[in-house]
């Protein structure tokens, strides 16, 4: 038995400055950073889109950033366009210190679906791996870390909770987006789903 720290998206373009940034996305950095010899293993995941994904309001015509559109696997917000392979935007901020990670899952690199959750894409069928590996790594506990509380995070802690994980996100050490009453409605989705919301 192990555990292990999640760390969700802490990349340029979700800072403060970057292309969807989350207010005081900055902020969290240092007390992740000291966290990391709390764990056994620590993952980064890392948005890491195509140009011209379709979760970004930039491929339709007539569309703007947060509006919804109807994919194939259910509505999908639009998004500026973030992240892109390669890019550094799509880099870790500079000063996480990702030289600690085990693993980083990159993930929302299929140009056809969106992929918020740390384990599955939007789709909710075709994995990343992280399972697999937390499996192999014979991890039980998971904590999560990171942004955006709301979407990223909160999609990846109700996967694990519903993988048989022992699930805690960290309100202290995550951000928001906050659009639209988001984040309550994502705090009392995790809740539901049996994940363990500390605030420090």
């Amino acid at each position: 038995m192990s555990d292990a720290l999640l760390v969700i998206d802490v990349q340029n373009d979700f800072c403060p400055n970057g292309a969807l940034p989350v207010v005081e996305g900055d902020l969290i950095i240092q007390p992740i950073n000291a966290a990391m010899d709390d764990f056994d293993i620590v993952v980064l995941t890392q948005d890491w889109h195509p140009a011209s994904h379709k979760s970004f309001a930039s491929s339709y015509e007539n569309k703007k950033p947060f509006d919804i559109v109807e994919m194939f696997y259910g509505n999908q917000v639009l998004w500026p366009d973030h992240c892109i392979q390669g890019s550094v935007g799509a880099r870790f901020h500079p000063n996480l210190n990702h030289e600690k990670a085990e693993v980083i899952i990159r993930k929302g690199s299929n140009p056809a679906v969106d992929s918020y959750s740390a384990f599955f894409e939007n789709d909710k069928v075709t994995p990343t791996g992280l399972h697999g590996y937390l499996k192999d790594r014979e991890v039980t506990d998971v904590t999560l870390v990171g942004l955006a509380t709301d979407f990223c995070v909160a999609f990846s802690a109700i996967d694990a909770a519903n993988l048989g994980y022992s699930v805690t996100v960290r309100l202290d050490m995550a951000r928001a987006i906050d659009n639209g009453g988001s984040l309550n409605s994502a705090i009392d989705k995790m809740s539901k789903a049996g994940v363990n919301i500390e605030n420090g």
